[in-house]
């Protein structure tokens, strides 16, 4: 696709092309929750590691530049300086982009997830 597209992506739509930037960039363990009805900050969080602080910063960078390309989607980003943890909001979707050691030690998702997704997942 080239261009700006001229719909706009409702969440879903921005959620299914966030999670395809971050298959085809390899990021590994991604996780998603849905936030609706819990948080009026957005309506998905994704959580995500990459095996190395290049490889965060490489992954938020494809990321926000593709959603920026394909369908005019400008997106804050915070972090990527250091490529420990880099967050990406995109308005209804917040990403997070860790180093596993960093996503270990702060065990972000743990907080928004079910009792019974977490303990499947800790």
């Amino acid at each position: 696709m080239s261009g700006q597209s001229e719909t706009v992506l409702d969440a879903e739509q921005l959620l299914a092309e966030i999670l395809t930037s971050l298959d085809d960039d390899k990021a590994e363990d991604v996780v998603q929750i849905d936030l609706r009805g819990k948080s009026e900050m957005a309506d998905y969080m994704i959580v995500a590691s990459g095996r190395s602080t290049r490889q965060v910063i490489s992954i938020a960078d494809r990321l926000t530049d593709r959603l920026k390309q394909d369908h005019g989607v400008l997106s804050k980003v915070e972090g990527k300086d250091s490529g420990d943890w880099v967050l990406i909001d995109t308005g209804d979707v917040i990403v997070h982009v860790f180093r596993p050691e960093v996503r270990e030690f702060y065990q972000l998702e743990k907080m928004w997830l079910s009792p019974e997704q977490a303990a499947a997942r800790y």
